[in-house]
């Protein structure tokens, strides 16, 4: 979506229509000409995994959009122990417009690329664009609605429902980019972003807990493990019953 400082505009425009996230992202509804004047105030940044890119109470002074990898959004305890509040995944906004401080830290869980913006250019941008505007409400309320299933699968399902609902959520979110959809059967391939560890820590659970539910999924039949990040979701029918 943003371009970096050397490029011309039709380049930048050129970017943009060719980006995997660009039918899905908050620019999804501006025409070329609006498409050159966001990217004038934007520019792409790489992401290492474990790098903050924002930090929760700061100033806000940054939004971004994400165009590869996955990202966390936390909060801390007042005894300074992390929650993780969610997961951001390509297409997702960050950072909050129109607001005077950042609500929560965004830290890089895999190699990220995101399109970053100053938060006051990106405001009057917004302001002046009522379609960029429109979306960013849509967005908004999608989001209001994901912590409310977030907080559901935090506070009340139990291991095996965690890990289901992580999986389908993961491969809804990262097909586009990520996951290879066999149609013959209905079968799906995920690439997982995250370790063992890093998918046990987002679900709350013990990291041998996650273990055991996937070995015990895939002798139920419901996935395939093909390598340590590849899983191959057998049987996406009965794992929504199981996440129900």
């Amino acid at each position: 979506m943003a371009n970096m400082n050397s490029q011309a505009p039709s380049d930048a425009v050129n970017f943009c229509q060719a980006c995997a996230v660009r039918n899905r992202a908050i620019c999804a509804d501006l025409d070329n000409s609006e498409i050159e004047l966001l990217n004038a105030i934007g520019r792409r940044r790489t992401i290492s995994p474990g790098e903050q890119l924002l930090w929760e109470g700061d100033e806000a002074v940054l939004v971004a959009n994400v165009v590869q990898g996955m990202l966390k959004l936390s909060t801390h305890s007042a005894e300074g122990k992390e929650q993780i509040l969610g997961l951001a995944y390509p297409s997702d906004f960050l950072g909050r417009p129109f607001g005077e401080t950042t609500p929560y830290g965004v830290e890089a869980l895999t190699e990220a690329q995101v399109c970053l913006f100053q938060r006051a250019d990106f405001d009057r941008f917004a302001r002046e664009h009522p379609k960029l505007e429109h979306k960013l409400l849509e967005r908004t309320l999608t989001e209001l609605d994901r912590t409310r299933r977030w907080m559901l699968l935090l506070g009340r399902m139990n291991a095996e429902q965690k890990l289901a609902s992580f999986l389908l959520e993961t491969a809804d979110r990262l097909e586009p980019a990520t996951c290879n959809f066999v149609e013959d059967g209905g079968s799906s391939i995920i690439e997982l972003p995250l370790s063992r560890q890093q998918i046990a820590d987002v679900l709350g659970l013990t990291i041998e807990t996650v273990s055991r539910q996937f070995s015990r999924m895939r002798n139920d039949g419901l996935i395939d493990i093909p390598s340590r990040r590849r899983v191959e979701l057998l049987d996406r029918q009965r794992l929504e019953i199981m996440a129900a």
